[in-house]
Order: structure tokens, then sequence, then C-alpha cells
């Protein structure tokens, strides 16, 4: 069973290239996800759920869970390969990992749990039948480098399975509340479609890109359209004010918090496409990407060879190219 012998959580290094997502998700970011844990596993459970369906884990199998925060993903994982699989889950978030380890959990799941930066962390050779990820590997400063070291860690006949957003006008779940709220804001500059966020991967194309460039082979992704909710009107409200791209807005102007309350709550209103009233819960669309790759087995690169071909290419390659697909 390749579970890390001692802590559970042993300290990422200060040299860390991801070191603005580290200090992001140690703070504010983590910090919100930690709170509002149960709501937001009961909103995006059915999304990891489809790509666990991609994976198809079987009995015995080990497995590491990429971006694993509050630990939901890495018991479900566990629970499929029991009971001589093994899950390790891992996560740069501390606050998240805490209530990861706080999680109550049978005796014949083999969980650990690690706070390491899957991108320049040792995460093993050569360890793991396959790697997953719900919504964690779009915050990666490099994500080549980073594919590649997951690859590193995979067995040779090893697979991945990830979801992640498409883009943020595909998805009135996070689009809508950001878009009545513009208004009430100071002006926000367009994001980088690139840069390190949720919707770093919206690109379809580019994702495929990064994983050929990892050392991966044949990839399956294809689009998929779900209902995200679970809670009442206060709740989902809650939840648009403190995480997705308004939650970050809000956190750097929480004077104007107030002043976006009814703004939002009559937009999410107006977007709800399902509204179950036996229960009382709201639910708006989410689109994303479930991805499945496989490692190629005529090709294994380590990361020394990623960064050298990434040298030759030229290291603008991947801004410039993808730039000019959006």
């Amino acid at each position: 069973m390749p579970l890390t012998q001692g802590s559970n959580m042993p300290q990422i290094a200060e040299t860390s290239s991801n070191a603005a997502q580290i200090e992001y998700w140690n703070t504010t970011a983590g910090e919100t996800w930690a709170q509002f844990q149960e709501a937001l596993d009961r909103q995006v459970e059915p999304l990891g759920l489809a790509a666990m369906d991609v994976l198809c884990p079987g009995e015995g199998e080990h497995i590491i869970d990429i971006g694993c925060g509050c630990g939901q993903t890495s018991l479900a994982l566990a629970a499929r390969v029991r009971p001589t699989g093994s899950v390790v889950g891992v996560d740069i978030s501390e606050p998240m990992l805490d209530v990861a380890l706080r999680r109550p959990r049978s005796a014949d799941l083999q969980v650990a749990f690690r706070k390491l930066d899957a991108q320049t962390g040792d995460i093993g050779h050569g360890l793991f039948d396959a790697a997953f990820s719900r919504f964690g590997v779009m915050f990666f400063s490099d994500p080549v480098a980073a594919f590649a070291n997951i690859r590193a860690s995979l067995k040779p006949d090893g697979r991945l399975a990830f979801v992640c957003w498409r883009p943020l006008n595909e998805n009135p779940w996070m689009q809508a509340p950001l878009q009545a709220a513009l208004p009430l804001l100071p002006p926000v500059a367009p994001p980088d479609p690139t840069a390190p966020g949720p919707f770093a991967f919206a690109d379809p194309s580019r994702v495929r890109s990064i994983l050929a460039d990892s050392g991966y082979g044949s990839m399956t992704i294809n689009p998929f359209d779900a209902d995200i909710g679970g809670g009442d009107l206060e709740q989902t409200l809650k939840l648009a004010l403190a995480v997705g791209p308004l939650g970050r807005a809000l956190r750097e102007h929480p004077e104007l918090a107030d002043n976006v309350v009814d703004a939002v709550s009559l937009e999410m209103c107006c977007q709800t496409i399902s509204l179950r009233t036996a229960c009382e819960c709201l639910a708006l669309s989410g689109l994303f990407w479930p991805v499945l790759a496989e490692c190629d087995l005529k090709t294994t690169l380590t990361v020394e060879q990623v960064a050298q071909k990434l040298t030759r290419r030229g290291a603008d390659h991947y801004g410039a190219w993808s730039r000019s697909r959006l």
C-alpha cells in the first residue's frame, strides 16, 4: 500500500513555484472552503462522481487524489478500491486538510492525506494505478511540469481522470451572481484565461496539448452538463457571495458585500434552472469537462525531459498558443 509513512501532512518547501496559490489556499480561500465544506461537497459531489465513473477505479487499486481539499473524493475513491486498495489525498491547503483529517471514515478505508504541492513535491515514482482530481488541477503555475510529476507517480499503464470547468460564460452558477454584482463593484480587469484559476482549462485543446507534452497518450474529453445546487435560496446565496469569481471580488472589497445581496439574490432566482420545491433546493446549471488520459507506454517523460522540451519550444509557447484560440 503506497501510503507515505510518518506525518499525514508534511510541510511544503518554501521555494515552491506555486507560492501565490499556496498562500491563497492557506488563508481566505482555504478557510472559506473549509467553512462551507458541507454545502460545497453537496454542490459539486455529482460532478466528481461523473469523473470517478470515467476513471472506473477497481478493488485493490492505489490512487492519488490531486487537490483533495476537504477529503470527500478521497474517501469516495477509497470506498471503491477497498479492502486492499488505498488512496493518498494531496493538497496545498492546511485548513481544508484539517477538515479531511477530521472526517469520519469506516475502518476498512485505507486513506492518507499529505500537505504537498503536486507540481513540485515528491509524490513518488511508479506507485499509483491512477490519479484523480475534482477541480484541483487548474491552479498550477506550470501545468506541464505538474502533470509530468503526476505522470511519474503512476505505473507504466496508469491513467488520469479529472474534472475541470468549461468557460465562465457557460456556467450560470458562477456567471449569474457575478454579472448581477458587477455594476455595484469597482471595475474588474478581465482575467488572463491561462492563469492559474478555476477556468484555466476551459479550452479542451489547451488541455490536450498540456497532457500530450506531459507524457500522456490517448485522451477523452467530453462535455458534461449538470445542475448544481442542493440548498435553499439563502444557503445558495451565501455560497455565491463566498466562493467563485464573486467571492474573490468581495474578499478584496468586503465593505461592498451588503450592497450586492439583493441584486445577486434576484438574479439567482431568475436564472434558476430547476427549483425542487419538495425540499426547497435551488439548482443552477454547471458545465464542465470530465477528462480521461492514459499514460503513453511508448513515451515516458521525466520532469527533466519535459523541462528540456519546453526550453526548446520557448517559455512563452503556452500563453501565446492559448490566447490565439480564446
